[in-house]
C-alpha cells in the first residue's frame, strides 16, 4: 500500500505546514485498550487495517447457554476480551470488534509448560486448566501487536498479523514438558452443539492443516487454516470432548489420539509437544482462508513466507500509518489518543474476505473470484451506513466502491435476492432492522464515488425494498406503516424504511429513473404516518388505523414498537427530512423545547436495566447516545433558529462520551460507528443523512486537521481560539469566503480547500 503524503512539490504556507505534520508517528497514539471493558467490547489484539486476522486474547469461555437459556454473563464477551479479568485463556484469530451479538473466536491457542492440560480451567483456579493468570502490568496493546507475560508458565506472548496470517512469537522458560494447545472447541457466544465438525491433518512435524465448520449467527460458517510451527514438535495428540457418536465408522483400529496424522470430530483439543531451553523463542504462523486449505497455505506463502516476527509486525503498523495519516490533526496527547484509536477502531471492520488468488465463498456456497475489486464481510449496516461508509467515501474512496461490489456480490448470491442486513462469513445473520446497506450505495453513487453498474445497484436497492416478506415491508408498502400487531419493531422499522426509501429516490434521481424517484419520495414520506400529535410522539399505530391506546411509555426500550431505543429518541429519527419533521413536531420552538428536553431529562435506572447494550454510561439525560439511532440528534439544531445549541452539545457529548480509559466508550463501537460519529464530530461536520451530499456543520474540537484525499488534493480544517470554553462558532469561512449557513457539501471537500471556523465563549 502506497503512503498517501500531501504533495511536497507545492511552495504555498500551508501545504508545507501539513508535509510537516504529517511525518509524525501516529501509531503511537493507537491504544487498542480503550473500549475492551463493560460496553466498548472491542478488543486488544492485533490485526492490519480491514484484515481477515484479528489475533487477540480471550479472558474467559462463558457460554451462550446455561442450564438450557441464554446466559447474560455471555454478552461482556462479545470480543472475547474483559478488562477486569485477572486471567487468559488463550490467543484466537477473529473476533467482531465492538459489537452487540456475537461469533467468531475461532482456533485457540495456548502455550503452557509441565503437565499437559487440555481443559481451559476456572477463572479462580487457573492453575486446574491451561489458562494463566496475568498483570496488566506486564501487558503491551498496539496497532498490530500484542504481548503479555503468562504468569503460569513463565510464558512471554507476543502477537502480530498479515491481512491473512496471525503471527505468534512464545518465549519459553527451560521445560522438558513445553506445549502449545491448540483448541478446536472455543469459541464466542460458544454453546455445545455449535461445532458442525472440526477436521486437523497433520502434514509434516512442523506443518499442520484442517479447518472448522459452525452453526451460530452465521449458521453455515467453514474456515480453513494452515499451522505452521518454527520448531519441529517431537509428538502430537488430541481429545475428543464429543459425547460418544452413534457411528464412528471402522477407526477403532488406530491409536488415533497419539502421534496419528488426522484427527476429526465435534469438540477437539489437538497439542503440540517440545523441549524448551530458557528464553527459547517458538514461533507459529496461523494462516486462514474461506475456501480450502490449499488457499490458507498459499495466503501464508504469500504474505508471510519467512519466520522474521519483527517485519511482520513493522510492515503492519506501516500499514497503519499510512491510514491513520489519511487525517492529520493538532491537539492534545488526550485528544490524539482518542482520535487515532478511534480511527483505528474505525478501520478495522469491514473485514477482507478472499484469498490472496481473489477466491472467496459466497452466500450460495459456491467458490467465486473476484473480478476487479476487494470482496469484504462484516457488513455491521444498521450502524455503519451513518457515519462509517460516509467517511470512507471521503478518505477511503476506493475501498468503500469494493465494499459496494461486495453487497452487490451478495445480492448476485443472496438465496432470497437481497442487499445485506447484517452479513459476514458468506452467511446473512439478519440481525436488526431496515435495509440500510441501500443508504451506503445511494451515498457512494450520489457523492460519485461508483466505479460500479449503478444502474444494477438500483435495481437490487428496488428488489430489495420490495421484498414484502421481509419485517413488515408488504405491510409498509401497501398501509404506509407497520402495524403494531405484526411487528415488535412497528414504529422503528417504519421510520428506517422511510429512510431508506428516501435513499433509493436519491440513487434514481441522480440516475435520471425519475418513475422510480417518484415511488419512492412518496413513500419516504410514511415517517408521518406513525407520529401521534396527541402524545407528540412517534407512537405503535395498529391494523385499523388507530393508534395503540394503552401500554405506551415513551421512556421505555422494551414493547413499545422500537429497537434499541425510546420514544422519545427515536422521534427524532427523520434524517431525510428534518425540517419537516420540525413542522410535523409543531415548529421551531416546540421543536427546540423538545431536544432540549431530551438532553435535560434524568432518564431512571429502570428505564435502561433490562437492556444489555446500554448503562448510564452511554446516557446524557434522556439522550442514549450508545446507540446509534440518536446519532443525528444533536446536529438537529442546524434546522432551527438555534444551530448554537448543535454546537453546545456536540462538544459535551466528545468529553462525556469518549475517554482514552479502558471504559471509555458510552456504548458498544458496533465495528466503528461510534469511533466515526467521534472523528467527523472533532473535525466540525456530519453526515445527517447518507445518500445527500450535504454535512451538518457542528463544533470543531481539534485545533487544526488536514484530510489526505486519494485524488492528491488536501482538505483543511482551521480552528481559530480554540479551547474548552469556546465552543461556539463565531464565523466560518470556506476557502477564505464567509459561510452563511450550517452546511458544507461533498465537493467541498473532495475538491479539496480549507474550512476556518472562528470560535469563542458566547454563542452567536
Amino acid at each position: 500500500m502506497k503512503r498517501i503524503l500531501i504533495a511536497f512539490l507545492s511552495c504555498t504556507p500551508i501545504i508545507a505546514i501539513a508535509q510537516t505534520r504529517t511525518s509524525e508517528k501516529l501509531v503511537q497514539y493507537v491504544k487498542p485498550i480503550i473500549g475492551t471493558q463493560r460496553m466498548g467490547h472491542t478488543y486488544p489484539g492485533a490485526t492490519v487495517p480491514f484484515g481477515m486476522v484479528q489475533l487477540s486474547p480471550e479472558t474467559d469461555t462463558a457460554g451462550y447457554e446455561l442450564n438450557g437459556k441464554y446466559n447474560p454473563d455471555v454478552y461482556k464477551y462479545c470480543a472475547g476480551y474483559q478488562y477486569d479479568d485477572k486471567t487468559i485463556v488463550g490467543f484466537s484469530h477473529t473476533h467482531f470488534s465492538g459489537t452487540g451479538h456475537s461469533d467468531l473466536g475461532d482456533f485457540l491457542i495456548m502455550p503452557i509448560v509441565g503437565a499437559l492440560k487440555l481443559n481451559p480451567g476456572t477463572a479462580d483456579k487457573p492453575g486446574s486448566g491451561y489458562r494463566s493468570a496475568f498483570s496488566h502490568q506486564n501487558e503491551v496493546s498496539g496497532a498490530n501487536y500484542y504481548k503479555v507475560k503468562l504468569d503460569e508458565s513463565n510464558i512471554t506472548a507476543e502477537l502480530t498479523t498479515s491481512a491473512r496470517v496471525g503471527f505468534h512469537q512464545y518465549t519459553f522458560p527451560k521445560s522438558n514438558q513445553a506445549h502449545i494447545v491448540l483448541d478446536l472447541m472455543a469459541g464466542i457466544y460458544n454453546y455445545p452443539d455449535k461445532n458442525v465438525w472440526t477436521y486437523l491433518r497433520v502434514i509434516n512435524d512442523s506443518t499442520v492443516v484442517g479447518y472448522r465448520q459452525t452453526n451460530g449467527w452465521a449458521r453455515t460458517r467453514t474456515l480453513y487454516f494452515a499451522m505452521a510451527f518454527s520448531k519441529p514438535f517431537i509428538g502430537h495428540g488430541y481429545r475428543n470432548y464429543s459425547k460418544r457418536e452413534v457411528y464412528g465408522g471402522f477407526w477403532g483400529q488406530f491409536n488415533r489420539v497419539k502421534n496419528f496424522p488426522e484427527m476429526a470430530g465435534r469438540q477437539l483439543r489437538a497439542y503440540f509437544d517440545f523441549k524448551t531451553e530458557e528464553g527459547e523463542k517458538i514461533k507459529i504462523k496461523m494462516a486462514l482462508s474461506p475456501v480450502s486449505i490449499d488457499g490458507a497455505l498459499n495466503n501464508m506463502q504469500a504474505e508471510v513466507p519467512g519466520w522474521d516476527f519483527d517485519k511482520v509486525k513493522n510492515d503492519g503498523q506501516q500499514l497503519w500509518e499510512n491510514e491513520l495519516h489519511k487525517i492529520v490533526i493538532e491537539g492534545s496527547k488526550d485528544d490524539k489518543e482518542n482520535f487515532y484509536t478511534s480511527m483505528y477502531h474505525a478501520m478495522i471492520n469491514p473485514t477482507l474476505y478472499m484469498d490472496v488468488d481473489g477466491q472467496y465463498k459466497g452466500l450460495d456456497q459456491n467458490i467465486h473470484k473476484a473480478e476487479g475489486f476487494t470482496n469484504y464481510t462484516t457488513f455491521s449496516l444498521w450502524d455503519t451506513h451513518r457515519a462509517l461508509h460516509p467517511l470512507f467515501n471521503i478518505i477511503e474512496t476506493k475501498r468503500n466502491a469494493d465494499m459496494v461490489q461486495s453487497m452487490l456480490a451478495h445480492y448476485d448470491q443472496s438465496p432470497e435476492h437481497m442487499l445485506p442486513i447484517w452479513s459476514n462469513s458468506a452467511n446473512e445473520n439478519w440481525c436488526m432492522s431496515g435495509f440500510h446497506s441501500v443508504s451506503v450505495v445511494a451515498d457512494a453513487i450520489v457523492k460519485g464515488n461508483a466505479p460500479f453498474d449503478a444502474n444494477k445497484a438500483l435495481d437490487a436497492a428496488v428488489m430489495t425494498a420490495n421484498h414484502r416478506d421481509y419485517e413488515g415491508i408488504g405491510y409498509f408498502n401497501d398501509l404506509g406503516y407497520i402495524p403494531d400487531e405484526k411487528d415488535g419493531n412497528s414504529v422503528s422499522s417504519t421510520l428506517e424504511y422511510a429512510y431508506d426509501d428516501w435513499c433509493i429516490a436519491q440513487m434514481a434521481k441522480k440516475l435520471n429513473q425519475m418513475d422510480i424517484y417518484d415511488v419512492f419520495i412518496k413513500r419516504s414520506q410514511n415517517y408521518r404516518n406513525v407520529f401521534d400529535p396527541k402524545s407528540g410522539f412517534m407512537h405503535p399505530k395498529e391494523m385499523d388505523g388507530s393508534f395503540r391506546k394503552t401500554k405506551f411509555d415513551p421512556f421505555t426500550t422494551i414493547g413499545m414498537g422500537f429497537i434499541e431505543g425510546n420514544a422519545w429518541n427515536y422521534t427524532l429519527y427523520v434524517p431525510h427530512d428534518p425540517a419537516g419533521l420540525i413542522s410535523l413536531m409543531g415548529g421551531n420552538k416546540r421543536f427546540v423545547t423538545y431536544v432540549d428536553s431530551l438532553f435535560s431529562y434524568n432518564l431512571p435506572d429502570k428505564y435502561f436495566a433490562e437492556t444489555e447494550d446500554i448503562t448510564k454510561d452511554g446516557i446524557i439525560g434522556n439522550y442514549v447516545h450508545g446507540n446509534e439511532p440518536s446519532h443525528q440528534v444533536a446536529y438537529l439544531y442546524d434546522w432551527t433558529d438555534k444551530p448554537w445549541k448543535t454546537q453546545d452539545k456536540i462538544r459535551m457529548i466528545l468529553k462525556k462520551m469518549y475517554k482514552n480509559t479502558p471504559d471509555g466508550l458510552g456504548g458498544n463501537d458496533d465495528t466503528g460507528q461510534m469511533s466515526a460519529w467521534y472523528i467527523f464530530s472533532s473535525l466540525g461536520f456530519y453526515p445527517v443523512a447518507p445518500g445527500s451530499d450535504q454535512y451538518a456543520i457542528g463544533s470543531p474540537a481539534v485545533y487544526h486537521a488536514v484530510i489526505n484525499l486519494e485524488s492528491g488534493k488536501t482538505f483543511t480544517v482551521n480552528v481559530k481560539n480554540q479551547s474548552d470554553r469556546n465552543v461556539y462558532v463565531q464565523k466560518i469561512l470556506l476557502n477564505g469566503k464567509p459561510l452563511t449557513g450550517y452546511f458544507i457539501n461533498h465537493a467541498d471537500i473532495m475538491n479539496g480547500g480549507e474550512i476556518t471556523f472562528i470560535m469563542g465563549a458566547k454563542h452567536r
